[in-house]
């Protein structure tokens, strides 16, 4: 910064990074201004790098939460006390392996009762008929007792496949994250079936009765990602995921059921999914459209936990063995021409009109004018410092109209034979002078 004259009044002023100190001398103002910082430069060097075959991706990327593809709610379907319950909260469980139990009593009465009831109409049905006289009121008769002999029939096969139910088992493998009955319960029991449903989706899944020896007799409800429980015990899988992202309007267009999507956690273990839903209405948020996006985590990774964070890059274009060079290499003239240096074995350097084509992060790629292991110069600036020089022309300390090092013009000293703020000394590192 060149020294300069000013008439301002007697004051220290702090300015952008310098320090002016207005004094009086001989009759004159001046104000002497010192650097404070250094000056950062950057120096550029040069390297070469082969032109190489590279795979260039176009990506969407997202972040969401990471959830089991399956919960399922399992509660008893039949009523009794429960005896027994064989697995806490935490706990792994393979499909088949007993969560609890409950008495036998109110199980096999209900077999008991349906089993005489059906007694009671095969009797009916026998003494009408031995007692058929080929009337159309004894054939009415026949035909009534037999349909409640069929009736009873299937009370006896409901009875027999809910005592079954005394025992309640995992339908799924996976983590039990809820269990809400203890030893002593007493329970009711449900007549429906076991049941499931698509939360991801919205649709209903299918329903049937259960089989014996099975999930016989248990009630529950299964569902894709669902937090909430309704039963008596909840499993969510621990060997299927998904994760759910969401797209702006502008890129949903760009993805599709099917494209590779690279996930990653905050702690840096990373996998991979393929999308498996795409959205069709979508949700507004500050105004901006969002289009839900479902993933389904490939294979089983291990170390995944439902609710982590997940960031995900949507891969909707791959294209394999392309050619490239660093973007630094590349110049571009001003009639659009893109050029770069080729550096022979020898040394000799040539400029190289080129083609270029997508640019990926800090590659670009070269459809034409190279070849792969071509030689290129590329250009780069070092972060470098060279020191400041306090005070101005070059440090000197000395003052407008050729004073002394340090002195003021006339020799006269600080006003009233002050000194600087702080003790400091003259840019240059003279002396305060004398009058």
């Amino acid at each position: 910064m060149t020294r300069r004259a000013r008439a301002l009044r007697p004051r220290t002023w702090v300015i952008g990074g310098v320090v002016a100190v207005v004094v009086l001398g001989g009759g004159t103002t001046w104000a002497v201004l010192a650097t404070t910082g250094a000056r950062a430069e950057t120096s550029p060097t040069t390297t070469t790098v082969a032109a190489s075959l590279q795979t260039l991706e176009k990506t969407v990327s997202s972040s969401g939460t990471l959830a089991p593809t399956t919960t399922e709610d399992v509660s008893f379907g039949v009523a009794g006390t429960v005896q027994a319950v064989n697995v806490q909260e935490g706990q792994q469980v393979a499909a088949g392996d007993v969560l609890a139990t409950v008495d036998t009593l109110h199980a096999n009465a209900a077999v008991l009762e349906a089993r005489a009831s059906l007694a009671a109409a095969q009797a009916k049905l026998s003494a009408a008929e031995a007692d058929d006289d080929g009337s159309d009121s004894s054939s009415a008769a026949i035909a009534s007792y037999q349909a409640q002999v069929d009736v009873a029939q299937a009370d006896v096969t409901d009875a027999e496949t809910a005592a079954t139910g005394t025992t309640l088992v995992a339908p799924i493998a996976g983590m039990v994250t809820n269990v809400s009955v203890e030893v002593g319960d007493a329970v009711s029991g449900s007549s429906s079936g076991s049941s499931g449903s698509s939360g991801s989706t919205g649709s209903s899944g299918s329903s049937g009765s259960s089989s014996p020896g099975s999930t016989t007799g248990a009630s529950g409800s299964g569902s894709t990602g669902s937090t909430s429980s309704s039963g008596q015990f909840t499993i969510v899988s621990t060997d299927s995921w998904k994760v759910s992202l969401s797209v702006s309007e502008t890129e949903v267009s760009e993805i599709a059921v099917g494209d590779q999507v690279e996930l990653s956690t905050d702690d840096g273990t990373s996998f991979f999914g393929t999308v498996g839903s795409i959205g069709l209405l979508p949700s507004t948020t500050s105004g901006a459209a969002a289009y839900p996006v479902v993933v389904d985590v490939t294979g089983s990774p291990e170390g995944l936990f439902d609710g982590v964070s997940v960031t995900g890059d949507i891969v909707y274009e791959r294209r394999a063995d392309v050619l490239t060079v660093p973007s630094a290499a590349v110049s571009s003239g001003t009639d659009g021409t893109s050029t770069v240096t080729v550096v022979a074995d020898d040394g000799t350097e040539t400029v190289t009109t080129v083609e270029v084509g997508e640019t990926s992060g800090n590659l670009v790629e070269i459809t034409s004018g190279l070849a792969e292991g071509d030689m290129v110069e590329v250009t780069v600036f070092t972060p470098g410092s060279t020191g400041g020089q306090q005070g101005t022309g070059g440090g000197t300390g000395t003052f407008p109209g050729g004073g002394m090092d340090g002195t003021f013009p006339g020799g006269g000293a600080l006003p009233g034979g002050g000194s600087f703020p702080g003790g400091g000394s003259l840019p240059g590192g003279g002396q305060q002078g004398s009058e």
